[in-house]
């Protein structure tokens, strides 16, 4: 079935239906309409890349069943990560989360270095965290802009030139723009080029400047009660991140199950905070997106404040073996909570690497959220979960 256009929903009554919809029950405006839809995601948008299927009965103008359809993209990463030692595959780990590669290599990292009982050195956390951070107002940003601001506009349709500046500012520290391959196991592969913070803060201030121009068309009386997301059925299917923050669930695991350095950020002072929102529904999420990009320009700098001077890596042998056993990791990505859990059996390679994205549990929470949504907010909807196809097709 050919892809409606960009922006474009589906038909409400059945005279109007194309093949890919077809009458189930009744005449008329009222007529139950099931549609097999192929949501054509424009490359602007966070998940564009992949294709999300969504099959839809609709009475009237609102949507009474929705079944999202995935599987469209699926790469065998964690299969990968088997035929690859401990070194190669942090390069395939960032490539599910298109926008925060630094993420993904981050939690697999950890793992391991938690098996091998590897200490990183101090100037290297704090480096990581800084560009975790950078990582995750990128990723926030992409999703705010590409919020349709008006009723029937495409998705993705507004530009926010500060991502380019945080890109750049990603590609000078290591060399790439969406895989940075910069993760090393014990640390990084090399220190950050002169003038990398000072640039560093100067981008950061650039984003403050332009975030009111970016959220301002966004806080909009007609998208405050559309599209609520109770925290039961949140909780129920595993929602997490800004998402589920924005349905009053207080869980954010830079501060609950702490790692790198995060402790000495969250703290009552500051500058680290979790940001949540009662009412769940779409004015909410956008709204803790927003939030939270100045929570993280805040722990950027708090990070840059507290580089020293010393190594950012440590010596490891040519062959790293990981020691039998199972070990587990969380991180809180820019997405939500991502998991790895990392299975060994003493050999140059994991027995079995395994990865708990946050995107599959925000895709399927479509089936309970798009459920009595009108046609009309369908696209806003969409666009105010944050998921990527990569990241669930993993």
């Amino acid at each position: 079935m050919p892809s409606p256009p960009t922006g474009s929903l589906p038909p409400h009554t059945a005279a109007d239906a194309p093949e890919a919809f077809r009458v189930e029950a009744g005449t008329g405006p009222d007529a139950l309409v099931r549609a097999d839809l192929a949501v054509a995601l424009p490359p602007g948008h966070p998940a564009g890349h992949g294709s999300l299927r969504l099959r839809l009965d609709v009475s009237g103008d609102t949507i009474v069943n929705a079944d999202p359809v995935v599987g469209m993209v699926h790469r065998g990463a964690e299969k990968l990560f088997e035929a690859r030692d401990y070194r190669q595959i942090l390069t395939l780990a960032n490539r599910h989360d298109w926008l925060a590669g630094f993420a993904g290599e981050l939690g697999v990292a950890l793992v391991v270095e938690e098996a091998l009982g590897l200490e990183v050195p101090e100037r290297a956390v704090w480096i990581r965290m800084a560009l975790a951070e950078v990582s995750r107002i990128a990723h926030h940003l992409a999703f705010l802009a590409a919020f349709p601001t008006e009723v029937g506009e495409p998705i993705a349709a507004h530009p926010a030139p500060e991502r380019e500046l945080l890109s750049r500012l990603v590609q000078e520290a290591t060399g790439g723009r969406m895989h940075p391959m910069y993760i090393r196991l014990g640390g990084l592969r090399a220190d950050l080029p002169m003038g990398w913070v000072a640039r560093a803060r100067h981008t950061v201030a650039a984003v403050r400047a332009g975030l009111e121009r970016i959220v301002g068309p966004l806080r909009d009386e007609r998208l405050r009660g559309v599209g609520p997301l109770p925290a039961a059925v949140a909780l129920g299917y595993g929602v997490s991140g800004p998402t589920a923050r924005a349905s009053g669930i207080e869980v954010d695991l830079r501060r609950d199950a702490t790692y790198l350095r995060y402790a000495e950020l969250f703290t009552d002072v500051g500058p680290g905070r979790v940001v949540t929102r009662p009412e769940g529904d779409v004015a909410a999420r956008l709204g803790c997106l927003a939030e939270e990009v100045e929570v993280s320009c805040a722990l950027v700098e708090a990070c840059l404040d507290r580089l020293a001077p010393g190594p950012v890596n440590v010596r490891l042998p040519k062959v790293v073996r990981v020691p039998e056993g199972s070990w587990y990791t969380a991180t809180e990505s820019p997405l939500g909570a991502a998991g790895v859990l990392l299975v060994s059996r003493g050999e140059p390679r994991p027995w079995r690497l395994a990865l708990r994205t946050p995107s599959f549990a925000h895709v399927a929470v479509l089936a309970e959220l798009l459920a009595g949504v009108p046609l009309s907010d369908l696209a806003a909807v969409l666009a105010s979960v944050c998921f990527v196809l990569g990241d669930v097709d993993k």
